[in-house]
C-alpha cells in the first residue's frame, strides 16, 4: 500500500549562510511534502531570500536571543504544528544537506510498523569526502552500523508523539542536542533505530585545519556538557567517551612530561599514540594506508583538544553553524571516541 507521505511528514530545515547548499536542500524536499519550514539563524547571505522565492514558509530567529541548532529546530517544529497538528512526523535536516528521495517513504513506514519507534534515522553520507581529509572524517563518522541506537543526529525523521512528551529539544544546548533529547526518548521507553537506507547527501566544505579544530572543540563540549546533566543516571551517559578523551588528551600528555624529567628513556611512551593510531586505522581497511593514518592521527590529536568546557563555550557560544560536519547516530554498539 502506497504511503501518503506528503500530508503525514513535515520538514523543518536550519541553516546560516548555507548559500547554493540551502537550495538543494530546499529542492529535495519541497516535491515531497506540503509543509516545509525554514528557520535563519542570522544568515547575511540571501538564505531568507531563497527559501521565500522556493515557496517555504520562512522564520528568522530573534537575534537577541542566543541562537542554537536546538532552538531553532524547537521554534520550526512550533510553527510546522501550527500550520498541521495532524502530521504525524517531523524530518529534521541540516540546511547543508540534500534529501535522498526514497527516505522519508522508507522512514515512515518504518514507524507505522512499530509504534515502539520515536526516531528513524538512515545515512548520511558527505558529497564529497575527496576533497579534503576533514571531509574524509565526517564521512566516516557519518557510517554508523545499522539497527537500534543509542541517539540519531541533525537529520532525523521524529514521530510527533514522542517529540511533544519529551517537549523537543533543550533549547540552551550548544551542542549535543540530538542525543541529549533521544537520551530523554529512551528514559521514556521510546527506541531509535538506524535504518540501512540512503537518507541525506552533507556537504561539509570542510578544508581548513581551523574548521575542523573547531568542530572537534565542539564535540568535546558536547560529551563534557552532556555528560555533566546525565552522567550520574544508570546509563552514565557519555561517561566512558570523557574518560577516555581525558586519558588520551590530558592525563597521559601530562605523564608524558613529568617522567621524561625523571628519565628520558621514558619519552618512549609516546609510542602508544602511534599504536592508537594504527589499532584505529585498522577499523577502516576501505581507506588507503595513507589516508587511513592521517585520518587516525587527526581523531587521535583531537582528543587533545576536544574536553575544553569553556573555551567549547566561548567558541561556540550563539553558533550553533557548524565549522564542517555535526553529529552522527550513535549505535547501542558504538560510540564516539570509543577505546
Amino acid at each position: 500500500m502506497k504511503i501518503n507521505i506528503r500530508t503525514r511528514i513535515g520538514a523543518v530545515v536550519i541553516g546560516r549562510n548555507e548559500g547554493q547548499r540551502l537550495t538543494t536542500c530546499l529542492q529535495s524536499i519541497i516535491g515531497l511534502i506540503e509543509h516545509v519550514v525554514y528557520v535563519d539563524s542570522g544568515s547575511t547571505d540571501n538564505s531568507v531570500h531563497t527559501a521565500k522565492a522556493l515557496g517555504v514558509k520562512t522564520i528568522a530567529l530573534d537575534m537577541s536571543i542566543p541562537f542554537t541548532a536546538a532552538r531553532a529546530r524547537n521554534e520550526g517544529a512550533r510553527f510546522l504544528l501550527g500550520l498541521n497538528q495532524d502530521i504525524d512526523a517531523i524530518q529534521f535536516i541540516d540546511g547543508d544537506c540534500e534529501m535522498q528521495p526514497q527516505w522519508l517513504a522508507t522512514a515512515l513506514h518504518f514507524l507505522d510498523t512499530d509504534d515502539n519507534y520515536a526516531v528513524a534515522c538512515g545515512r548520511r553520507r558527505e558529497r564529497y569526502p575527496e576533497q579534503s581529509i576533514y571531509n574524509q572524517l565526517c564521512d566516516i563518522e557519518w557510517d554508523t552500523p545499522v539497527g537500534d541506537a543509542l541517539a540519531c543526529g541533525g537529520d532525523a525523521l521524529i514521530r510527533v508523539e514522542a517529540y511533544k512528551q519529551v517537549n523537543g529539544y533543550r533549547d540552551d544546548l550548544i551542542a549535543g542536542e540530538e542525543p541529549e533529547m533521544c537520551f530523554r526518548l529512551r528514559e521514556n521507553e521510546w527506541k531509535i533505530h538506524r535504518l540501512d537506507e540512503e537518507m541525506t547527501l552533507h556537504d561539509a566544505a570542510m578544508t581548513k585545519l581551523s574548521q575542523w579544530w573547531k568542530r572537534t572543540v565542539r564535540t568535546g563540549y558536547a560529551f563534557s556538557l552532556g555528560n555533566s546533566i546525565h552522567g550520574h543516571s544508570a546509563e552514565r551517559y557519555w561517561a566512558k567517551e570523557c574518560r577516555s578523551i581525558y586519558r588520551w588528551g590530558t592525563l597521559l600528555p601530562i605523564i608524558f612530561l613529568l617522567t621524561m624529567f625523571l628519565n628520558p628513556w621514558f619519552i618512549l611512551l609516546l609510542v602508544l599514540y602511534p599504536i592508537q593510531i594504527i589499532r584505529i586505522a585498522l577499523r577502516r581497511p576501505t581507506l588507503n594506508l595513507f589516508k587511513q593514518h592521517v585520518t587516525m592521527l587527526l581523531r587521535v590529536l583531537g582528543k587533545n583538544q576536544s574536553l575544553m568546557p569553556a573555551h567549547g563555550r566561548r567558541v561556540m557560544l550563539g553558533r550553533y553553524k557548524k565549522s564542517g560536519c555535526g553529529y552522527r547516530p550513535v549505535s547501542v554498539r558504538h560510540l564516539t571516541w570509543r577505546s
